[in-house]
């Protein structure tokens, strides 16, 4: 029997909108500067590769900084910030009337805002939004000449660099999405091994002195635990062995629920009749043609 994965949830409208905003009035950046910047760069001369950069930086730790959730993918490679596509009229229309929002009520939250803004669009005066459209085309216009020239100064490599970092950001988020679905969907919690069992008892008989560090502290806990007998070790075995036979006979049950529920993604593979083809990955053979 073939099963067919769930689509994930989606945001709503309002909070794509908060978000949207949250953007247009995030910190002002020098657009003279900025394109000056991308006017003058060379990236076959002076802009590092991703290959020569620290790669294990993985894609989870860098969608959660929040340093990089404001950079560009090209930025995170090291190349200069692409060309800002212009705000819409409705973008347009928000900056202009938050501050007059803000004035009148201090206290109002963003999605208020949002909320009352998305009303006022729709009635609001036709000049306005002529006036408004008329500033979106002409920026939108500067906008497509900006990004035509800096695309036209990357590398094959570059591009190839650029792929692969969407690509492995797009798969974070993959996961995090689906951590969090097997959290919702209540999948039982592997127990801690016997080593994870030492180290809890030892926070309590042996706890971290002022003097020490946590690595410190964990290094001698991890040396502590290589000297014991097998006798001392078997008491925090038997114990993880325990809870492990119990965690396998619930992962079972939660895990045929989940299929006739229709959750097969947060299944484990080798448990499905027929499990779902892995995503092909290029080749670096591939990549290079």
């Amino acid at each position: 029997m073939l099963y067919t994965t769930t689509m994930l949830s989606r945001g709503s409208l309002i909070g794509s909108l908060v978000s949207k905003i949250r953007q247009v009035v995030a910190k002002n950046q020098d657009t003279a500067h900025s394109n000056q910047t991308n006017h003058n760069f060379t990236p076959t001369s002076t802009v590092p590769l991703i290959s020569n950069i620290n790669r294990p930086l993985t894609a989870a730790s860098i969608s959660n900084t929040s340093v990089c959730q404001s950079k560009t993918l090209e930025e995170q490679i090291g190349l200069p910030p692409r060309p800002k596509k212009p705000l819409t009229p409705y973008f347009r229309f928000m900056r202009e009337m938050r501050p007059k929002l803000m004035a009148a009520d201090p206290n109002i939250s963003t999605v208020d805002i949002v909320r009352k803004l998305s009303k006022q669009w729709v009635d609001v005066d036709p000049k306005m939004k002529e006036r408004l459209q008329s500033e979106y085309k002409k920026d939108q216009q500067i906008y497509l000449e900006q990004r035509t020239k800096y695309d036209s100064k990357l590398t094959d490599e570059q591009r190839a660099d650029i792929k692969q970092l969407k690509q492995d950001l797009s798969d974070a988020k993959e996961r995090r999405q689906l951590r969090k679905r097997v959290k919702e969907l209540g999948r039982p919690k592997k127990p801690a091994s016997a080593f994870l069992r030492f180290v809890a008892s030892e926070r309590t008989n042996t706890p971290q002195s002022p003097q020490q560090t946590y690595r410190e502290w964990h290094q001698r806990a991890t040396a502590k635990w290589t000297r014991l007998s097998d006798e001392e070790k078997a008491v925090y075995m038997q114990e993880s062995r325990k809870e492990l036979d119990q965690y396998k006979k619930a992962i079972s049950i939660w895990e045929e629920k989940m299929i006739r529920l229709g959750h097969i993604d947060v299944v484990r593979h080798g448990n499905l009749i027929e499990p779902p083809e892995p995503k092909p990955r290029k080749t670096q053979a591939q990549k290079e043609k």
